[in-house]
């Protein structure tokens, strides 16, 4: 422990703490930050994913990827956390000047999100989304380098502040300090994704309050910047000792480079390649890297684990915008379903601790910390199995969209008599006034013939391709015919006949929508709305229930009557029917990945840590982070070369790969032999006092032979001989 490496420090900066129910002031600052910080990173995260498909209108796979990207960088930078403040900086001010790193990147964020900086024309989309989206990947950097660098440096910070006598209150401090994680995740996922859906903001359109969302999670970020540094003239800061982490790596690449450079045969094989570097470093060093060397092998398949129990935030969120999150007295939006996880954390852990792992000893079977490690990596793979199976059952209520190849077209009677269509390859529809087809059709061609009344009326149609569009058709089928883009999301559109109108309702005002013509697409919430329609100084309104995920386009008949009746006058198309499959589906796979994250991660830490030497448990803890990360650009990597177009295929492969991961896995950890660190550095230290006590020996043995071999006979001037001693 630093106070007793530096105790004239430790002393004067004793004098500085006070000391409340026997712990120091100064833990209660950094526990503060702690909450503040999580809060803020599990803010952020909680609703990346869905600024990414909405606000950046990205698709699913490549919202996915950054998202991911993103996390595997988070726990990349741990292990440059680790080096800067070990060997250059200190804790203190590492985790000072990363914070102000990190608080830029958030404010950055909130930043990138305000649609009004580039909303010149003021349609609640941006005009310049280049300009979000590096806003948006400048922060997420500057957030990576932050959280991750003072991830490895705050939980040591705290734990310097507490001298040999308060063992007990430091065991505390840690347990109160990982409680004040989850306490910030929990809360975070909560209220974050509620500023989100349940806010509008804008200075001339209301659109999803991303800035709120993102800017309540920088606010908390400052404030942990600023507590921290309120409690500064209170911490003891011990000065950096070096990092363990460089001269494990530099025996490593000398014992490598040392057998490279012995590679003939003329030289003996040692029992270790680590062996190799005994000319340089100590027997005992190369002892602990062995062991360290032992566990970080076992590591080898823990990305997968990783790279499924990460997309909860990402693909398991997209899964849920596609659900019905109404459970009658609450309505929970898509990201929220991540607090399951926090809240089956804190359930989970002591069920497990002092119910199941007792009763499983009682039964007599040795559930050793690989055993269950390998039972966790299983059920993540059931939970993926899980989520596979919700797919299925959502892809039997989703629309068919588009392919790339395809385009897709409705037809929209305008006019106040009925029509006939003719379209290629499709039977004649007849259209009522003021209604629209009852599907959208196919069409694999970009231009098609479509033939309108009698005497008929042909026009070439251009479409794009991956998209839906609407034919708009007027009651003069002399004049233009509209094509309009249609939405995939839960939207609303309204078209009207000859009067000119204004629509408004609590949210959105739609602006004047002239005769034939057709308002922006705007985002509703779901459930019951009211729209208010005006001309000059008459005015009506109607009301609709929206689900979630469905897509409308009203249409305002040219018969309007303004009067308590008007809704009779308007005619609804549904685009997109609501999502029907319930959110409380995805709970089975939730519970599944969050046990398997118990009996994995929890346990994986405590055997990492019972199989690391005593000054080398920071090296594990880095190689830990470093399977995290890893497992994220897994996650990339398979989505990029599988390109598997139907979604629960890709959970399968996913389950699929883990269960065969878990298979190799559990060979290793049968083979794998449990050590005592402690005892094996006990036996180096006891060899080398007694290999220094007999060197003590021989040096005396040595010193007592040369006084005899060094009395020699010198015979004088006179011929007598005397004894000459050195």
């Amino acid at each position: 422990s630093t106070d007793t490496e530096d105790p004239k420090k430790w002393k004067e900066s004793k004098k500085k703490s006070k000391e409340v129910c026997g712990y120091p002031l100064s833990i209660f600052f950094i526990v503060v930050n702690e909450f503040c910080e999580r809060f803020s990173y599990y803010g952020m995260r909680a609703v990346l994913v869905l600024y990414f498909k909405y606000f950046l209108q990205w698709d699913d796979d490549l919202a996915t990827s950054i998202y991911h990207t993103f996390v595997a960088l988070c726990y990349l930078t741990p292990i440059l956390g680790a080096i800067v403040a070990d060997s250059w900086l200190g804790k203190f001010k590492t985790i000072i000047y990363l914070s102000i790193v990190y608080a830029i990147g958030q404010v950055a964020m909130a930043v990138s999100a305000i649609h009004d900086i580039t909303d010149s024309d003021r349609d609640g989309t941006p005009d310049n989304m280049t300009f979000h989206v590096v806003l948006s990947m400048v922060g997420l950097f500057l957030i990576a380098l932050g959280t991750g660098g003072i991830k490895p440096c705050v939980a040591a910070f705290g734990g310097d502040q507490f001298n040999d006598k308060q063992e007990s209150q430091r065991r505390t401090f840690f347990s109160v300090f990982y409680l004040c994680i989850n306490g910030g995740s929990l809360l975070s996922t909560i209220i974050t994704p509620i500023l989100r859906g349940t806010q509008d903001c804008g200075i001339y359109s209301q659109q999803k309050c991303y800035p709120l969302a993102f800017g309540v999670p920088a606010a908390l970020m400052v404030v942990a910047l600023v507590v921290f540094i309120v409690g500064s003239g209170m911490y003891y800061k011990p000065e950096p000792q070096g990092n363990i982490m460089l001269d494990v790596c530099k025996c490593i690449g000398f014992a490598i480079k040392n057998r490279f450079r012995h590679r003939s045969q003329q030289y003996p094989k040692r029992q270790h390649w680590m062996d190799w570097a005994e000319e340089k470093y100590d027997k005992l060093l190369i002892a602990q890297i062995k062991m360290v060397l032992k566990v970080l092998f076992l590591y080898i398949p823990l990305p997968m684990f990783w790279t499924l129990f990460d997309q909860k935030g990402s693909r398991w969120t997209l899964q849920a915008t596609t659900m019905n999150g109404n459970f009658g007295l609450i309505v929970i939006q898509p990201d929220q379903m991540q607090t399951v996880n926090p809240i089956l954390i804190l359930t989970l852990v002591p069920i497990m601790d002092s119910v199941i792992y007792p009763l499983i000893k009682k039964c007599g079977l040795n559930f050793t910390p690989l055993k269950r490690m390998t039972v966790g990596m299983f059920l993540a793979a059931l939970a993926f199995v899980c989520a596979g199976l919700v797919q299925v059952q959502i892809d039997q209520t989703l629309p068919t969209f588009p392919s790339a190849s395809q385009s897709q077209l409705k037809l929209l009677n305008m006019g106040s008599n009925p029509v006939a269509v003719k379209l290629p390859g499709i039977d004649q529809l007849n259209l009522l006034p003021a209604q629209a087809s009852d599907q959208f059709f196919t069409f694999d061609q970009d231009r098609i013939n479509v033939s309108i009344g009698s005497p008929e009326v042909t026009k070439i149609i251009s479409l794009a391709k991956g998209q839906r569009q609407t034919l708009l058709i007027p009651s003069a089928l002399t004049d233009e015919w509209l094509l309009v883009r249609e939405t995939q999301n839960h939207d609303i559109r309204h078209m009207r006949g000859p009067i000119m109108v204004k629509l408004i309702n609590t949210h959105s005002d739609f602006g004047q929508i002239e005769p034939f013509f057709y308002s922006n697409y705007s985002q509703v919430k779901n459930g019951k709305a009211t729209f208010t329609l005006r001309s000059g100084s008459q005015s009506c309104e109607y009301s609709r229930d929206f689900g979630f995920g469905s897509s409308y386009t009203f249409f305002i008949s040219s018969t309007l009557v303004f009067g308590p009746n008007c809704q009779d006058f308007i005619t609804a198309a549904e685009d997109i029917k609501p999502n029907s499959v319930h959110m409380a589906l995805q709970i089975p796979q939730y519970f599944f990945i969050t046990a398997g994250e118990v009996m994995f991660s929890v346990t994986g830490l405590e055997f990492s840590y019972s199989q690391a030497p005593s000054n080398m448990k920071a090296v594990l803890q880095a190689g830990w982070l470093f399977t995290v990360a890893v497992g994220n650009f897994i996650v990339l990597i398979v989505a990029e070369i599988a390109k598997l177009p139907e979604k629960w295929a890709e959970y399968i492969l996913f389950a699929s790969l883990l269960v065969a991961v878990c298979i190799i896995f559990s060979i290793m950890a049968y083979f794998y032999t449990y050590i005592d660190p402690a005892a094996i550095e006990a036996q180096f230290k006891t060899k080398a006092n007694e290999d220094d006590e007999d060197d003590k020996n021989k040096l005396q043995k040595l010193e007592v032979e040369m006084v005899k071999r060094d009395a020699i006979s010198c015979p004088d001037e006179y011929g007598e001989v005397k004894q000459s001693k050195m």
